[in-house]
């Protein structure tokens, strides 16, 4: 969506001379901004180390200089993420410690250190998995993102936060809860298929999908309505006629709720009104050809 936006708004279908090449690049985007959080979170965390060793170095170190809680450097879960080989390897790759801002990093850890939760959990003596889950999931959630400096220096780094974030949030969310899992899934084979197939055939059937889309409008002027609206039905419009596996009603709720979050407030009904039009036409027709896995599945 985001790609056929950038090349509708330049009015030059040549922006970009191979659009799945474009598309890889602005997944690939995404991964980076992945793994620059997983590891913006380990570094608060494990700032205590840096600062235990500060304190311990001072001229005159007091009794609590030299005995700092090191234990959230220990964090079990921590520890899976950073021993995640795909993690690793992604971090190796991508290089996230260039990006990061060591100052930010030790401001978020000194407001951490000032938090009853923090000191609840530094003052159990034993280790557990769901506390060690519980610190990290609050030092994202309620330290990191809602951090100003935070925001500020991530959105000068990666162009594509402000439409990842609640991605990515629920994506970080979703490590803290099982470290193991792989980040080379985040887009598996079937996605990617679909996505750049999808990205194509919305390229390859524009006029089409406009001949289709223009007669739904009335007494809408179609040079007015919002370019992303006209996009999102092209989408839609191409769901429903070449891709057999989805289903009908799962693909219009699916443009229904993009249109509301990435368009205008009226985009959600007016998307809902034509992709709705459309559908049944093409239904009267019998031009929408979709497999029913159900009633395959019992022949």
């Amino acid at each position: 969506m985001q790609l056929l936006y950038m090349i509708e708004s330049s009015g030059d279908n040549n922006l970009f001379k191979d659009p799945v090449v474009q598309l890889q690049k602005n997944l690939d985007k995404t991964s980076e901004l992945l793994v620059y959080l997983l590891h913006y979170l380990s570094e608060v965390a494990r700032y205590v180390e840096t600062d235990a060793r500060n304190r311990a170095s001072k001229h005159l170190p007091t009794y609590d200089d030299l005995h700092v809680n090191t234990k959230i450097a220990g964090n079990l879960i921590l520890w899976q993420l950073l021993e995640n080989e795909s993690i690793a390897k992604a971090i190796e790759s991508f290089k996230p410690h260039n990006r990061v801002d060591e100052t930010t990093i030790r401001k978020i850890y000194i407001q951490l250190t000032a938090t009853e939760e923090y000191k609840t959990y530094i003052n159990e003596a034993s280790r557990d998995k769901k506390a060690d889950k519980q610190i990290l999931d609050f030092i994202f959630n309620s330290l990191i993102l809602p951090n100003e400096l935070f925001t500020e220096q991530t959105e000068e780094q990666f162009s594509n936060w402000d439409d990842d974030a609640e991605m990515m949030q629920q994506l970080v969310n979703s490590y803290i809860q099982k470290p193991n899992s792989s980040i080379n899934t985040m887009l598996t084979d079937e996605t990617w298929t679909f996505a750049k197939t999808l990205l194509q055939t919305t390229i390859d059937k524009n006029e089409y999908t406009l001949e289709l889309i223009k007669p739904k409008l009335k007494n809408w002027d179609s040079e007015r309505i919002a370019a992303l609206d006209m996009i999102l039905m092209q989408m839609g419009v191409c769901e429903l006629l070449y891709f057999e596996t989805i289903p009908t009603k799962v693909t219009i709720n699916e443009y229904i709720d993009l249109a509301k979050s990435y368009s205008t407030p009226q985009s959600g009904q007016f998307v809902n009104g034509i992709l709705d039009n459309i559908h049944k036409e093409l239904v009267a027709a019998g031009t929408i050809k979709k497999v029913d896995f159900k009633k395959k599945s019992k022949n």
